[in-house]
């Protein structure tokens, strides 16, 4: 999706008879909501424009009006659906925050220190190690959607922890959860697209 247009909320369920719905707030936040005039739903590849007709609630218990949708069988239908917006009419984020559609694409990048678990790494070389593709929710908070790079997957394949060769993989393409906190992730470059991250090992 386009980084200009960000997804703020999901729509849970129907709330009464005349149309409103529950909201789930990806922000945690509700404030931004009320400013909203016009928002775009997004089901299932599918794009629509709605007026926002109320706002009601907070973010704990959060609802909205639309027009054009006055039952609950017009409910179900965009139950599901993302709330898009243009990002000026996002939640603003504070500081170590991001906006997932941001932190998506990301190169995730490791800052050797020589030899790490039987790979042979030049000192202070940075390695790529695959690409950010989402951002989850975990039990203990949010998980970065990481696919493997075949480069690093490929020395993983080939040396196990004692440096020992093994037999290489079947070069599928291999999708792992690292944790997004601070034990595990370091610098944040929106501006060149990187992530950092601290400890090899968590992609093994």
């Amino acid at each position: 999706m386009d980084t200009e247009r960000l997804v703020i909320g999901i729509i849970r369920g129907s709330h009464g008879l005349e149309g409103n719905v529950k909201v789930e707030s990806t922000s945690g936040e509700a404030d931004h909501f009320f400013d909203l005039t016009e928002v775009t739903l997004k089901k299932d590849g599918h794009e629509k424009t709605y007026v926002v007709e109320d706002v009601a609630g907070n973010a704990a218990n959060l609802l909205m009006k639309f027009k054009g949708i006055d039952s609950p069988e017009d409910t179900a239908k965009i139950r599901g659906s993302e709330i898009i917006v243009p990002r000026s009419m996002a939640c603003p984020c504070d500081k170590d925050e991001y906006y997932v559609e941001d932190l998506k694409q990301c190169t995730l990048v490791y800052k050797a220190s020589g030899r790490e678990n039987g790979l042979k790494l030049e000192k202070s070389a940075v390695m790529e190690c695959g690409t950010i593709t989402d951002v989850l929710e975990g039990g203990a908070g949010h998980l970065l959607e990481v696919v493997v790079s075949e480069s690093l997957q490929s020395a993983l394949n080939s040396t196990d922890e004692t440096g020992t060769s093994e037999k290489a993989g079947d070069g599928k393409k291999r999708t792992v959860l690292v944790p997004f906190q601070k034990e595990f992730i370091g610098t944040v470059d929106l501006k060149r697209h990187t992530v950092q991250l601290m400890h090899l090992w968590v992609l093994e």
